[in-house]
């Protein structure tokens, strides 16, 4: 049995002076009694945390999802581990359907590969059903309609692979697609979308229950002769089942706007992501990804012409530190919006420090830096 002692363990929202003990791979109590462990660690001062899920990525290193390898996702997952990220979902961007197959088919066998020290939950497509004028920085020129055929072909192929897919709503009329993607028990999010209110209602009755980073590609309110239409923005508030994501690196949302957001829906239903790129920590400064050509400054990845951002170059630590630092937050009223509202959300074993629960845990030391990683109760870093 492995025993993990802190004054500042994060359970129940706040902290807890005591002992976490685990026992193959399962959390198997948390108390103020020191009993007898085969291995034990001292984190007294640090923070102990259930481990971050990342819903979110793009990579990271310098290693790609997309259009990469094997090894390129196995790479990217052990950077993302190295900052708290026990649970990934590897996001592929829009591209030809056959390049966005082929980085599924990817994630998959790194998934089950046996390799990977972080759990990899399943690839996020995002797109290439998406809105054109909400590309952001995807490639146009893949955006297109659902096609029966298509998805429903890249599902069955990759069965229990795929955990999450972003979609515009308004281009799935019938709702077939939202639908279908419920019915194979894959999470149906709404983003870079120009989405109505009447389109995101639909949305929600037929399964669709996350925004994609909320404010970035996301519609608002607009006007038609007169009358007023809420946008996605809106309708994520209104409608109360609905999860939203946030890039909660202090760039693509000012520390006043992540505020509002958690103010308005609550921590039980806001979800702190990177949607990091596969430049994050690499120390590149300058390129081209999927055709998009971008510049590194101010923290974060911009296109080109400066226009708007590119995607975050920020790690899961990096998130903490933002609501914490930035926004004012306690420590583990931040942590939850990386680990239990997330494992909600995908009905994981794991998010919070509790008996039963999967022994996925980080160490923070007092600057929010990850110094240590748990996975399964085998300790990854250092």
């Amino acid at each position: 049995m492995i025993k993990i002692k802190s004054d500042k363990i994060i359970v129940n929202g706040g902290l807890f002076d005591g002992f976490l003990y685990v026992d193959n791979g399962v959390i198997v109590d948390v108390t103020d009694k020191d009993l007898p462990s085969g291995v034990s660690y001292d984190y007294t001062g640090s923070y102990v945390s259930p481990g971050f899920i990342e819903t979110h990525t793009h990579g990271g290193g310098g290693y790609p999802f997309l259009s990469g390898s094997v090894e390129s996702v196995l790479k990217a997952c052990d950077f993302h581990l190295s900052h708290g990220a026990t649970t990934i979902v590897p996001t592929v961007s829009t591209d030809s359907f056959s390049a966005m197959k082929n980085s599924v088919k990817d994630i998959s066998l790194a998934k089950r590969s046996g390799k990977s020290k972080a759990k990899i939950l399943g690839a996020h497509l995002e797109g290439p059903y998406l809105s054109e004028k909400q590309s952001g920085a995807q490639s146009g020129g893949n955006i297109k309609s659902p096609i029966e055929e298509e998805y429903k072909g890249l599902i069955e192929e990759f069965k229990g692979d795929i955990a999450r897919w972003t979609y515009a709503p308004e281009k799935d009329l019938d709702g077939n697609f939202c639908k279908y993607l419920k019915s194979c028990g894959i999470i149906v999010s709404a983003g870079h979308t120009d989405a109505v209110y009447s389109d995101m209602k639909k949305a929600a009755e037929n399964g669709c229950n996350l925004i994609t980073h909320l404010y970035s590609c996301t519609s608002t309110i607009t006007r038609n002769k007169g009358f007023r239409s809420l946008g996605v923005i809106e309708s994520a508030y209104l409608l109360d089942e609905i999860f939203v994501e946030i890039i909660a690196d202090g760039k693509h949302l000012p520390p006043e706007l992540i505020k509002m957001i958690i103010k308005i829906k609550g921590a039980d239903r806001v979800i702190l992501t990177t949607d990091s790129l596969e430049i994050a920590g690499s120390g590149v400064t300058s390129g081209v990804m999927s055709g998009v050509e971008y510049e590194v400054e101010d923290g974060v990845c911009k296109l080109k012409d400066r226009s708007g951002f590119a995607g975050s170059i920020a790690t899961c630590d990096a998130l903490i530190r933002t609501l914490v630092n930035e926004c004012g937050y306690e420590v583990p009223f931040a942590v939850k919006m990386l680990t239990e509202t997330p494992a909600k959300l995908f009905s994981l074993n794991c998010g919070v420090l509790a008996k039963g629960k999967d022994a996925d845990v980080v160490v923070l030391d007092k600057d929010l830096s990850v110094t240590s990683v748990f996975v399964g109760g085998e300790k990854i870093k250092p």
